[in-house]
């Protein structure tokens, strides 16, 4: 196989995604498939077994929640990073899209643009690279693709808000950081979240890193709350 594909492994019913994590051709990334039951411990160890046997030296998770992790710490996972869960409600006011830098849906061809600044916005683990992008893209049944376009048509910032169903995510929100603090980012969120209730979403989530303040602040100033029950991202030597 080759490292750059996507794949599913499957024992049963059991199922997990797998792929490079972003870029990086010796860490894995590992999710529960979608609409799969809850993985197994020994599950969880024939995939990393599988992950090993392929060449990779460690795997890491998207972000799951506390049940969904139970069987990635029983095969020797251990958490990475912690993250805030926020949920806002659509069915109530929501403040109007602010005035600002030009909203426009990204064309395949500007997507190396976004990956830009993507890599100056987030630290070298949480970055993007064409293969997350593309994920992130097709992880939920619509999508919302824009980016903000500034002087000289240059990429100041882009958002991919997704729905499934009556639920909304918010899945990324991105600024160059040169262009931050002007309202760019604001501009990005409400105007997702527009997208979403005009569609019918109920409700809204979000995560980020519990230190990152900034993003705690801008999406607690449109109406976010914190949830209880928060989500982590897991991680394991394969070697």
């Amino acid at each position: 196989m080759s490292l750059a594909q996507v794949d599913t492994i499957r024992v049963g019913d059991q199922r997990a995604r797998t792929s490079p994590w972003r870029g990086h051709r010796e860490v894995a990334l590992i999710t529960p498939a979608p609409g799969a039951p809850l993985l197994s411990g020994e599950f969880v160890r024939h995939c990393t077994e599988t992950l090993a046997s392929r060449g990779y030296q460690r795997a890491v998770t998207g972000a799951l929640s506390p049940l969904e992790q139970a069987g990635f710490l029983a095969a020797g996972f251990s958490v990475e990073e912690t993250l805030v869960l926020l949920r806002i409600g659509l069915g109530t006011s929501l403040e109007a899209v602010p005035a600002g830098l030009s909203l426009r849906r990204v064309p395949r061809w500007r997507r190396p643009e976004v990956l830009a600044v993507d890599g100056a916005a987030f630290s070298e683990f949480w970055r993007f690279d064409g293969l997350g992008l593309a994920d992130a893209l097709r992880a939920t049944p619509a999508v919302s693709f824009k980016m903000a376009v500034g002087p000289r048509r240059r990429v100041a910032g882009y958002s991919i808000c997704g729905l499934a169903g009556p639920r909304g995510f918010v899945q990324r929100l991105a600024v160059r950081p040169e262009a931050q603090g002007r309202g760019t980012g604001r501009r990005l969120l409400l105007d997702g979240l527009h997208w979403m209730r005009r569609r019918g979403v109920d409700h809204a989530f979000v995560n980020t890193q519990k230190t990152n303040e900034p993003a705690l602040r801008l999406y607690r100033s449109v109406g976010f709350n914190e949830e209880p029950i928060g989500l982590s991202v897991l991680s394991v030597g394969l070697a």
